[in-house]
């Protein structure tokens, strides 16, 4: 979704959790469920998979 993209560059920029939260005006457990929903669709288990499969993909 445009928001897990949103939530991927984040992540890709260096943001934290709480940081992303904050950004976006909503709770931890919306950006977890964001980030878990993104690893999921990526087929990865890390921060660091994630960035470089997006990287790859070209999405960030």
């Amino acid at each position: 979704s445009d928001r897990e993209l949103e939530v991927l560059a984040l992540i890709a920029s260096g943001a934290s959790n709480q940081q992303i939260a904050e950004h976006l005006v909503v709770s931890m457990s919306t950006v977890k469920s964001h980030i878990n929903r993104t690893y999921r669709k990526l087929g990865v288990n890390s921060r660091t998979q994630a960035v470089a499969r997006s990287r790859q993909l070209g999405l960030v």
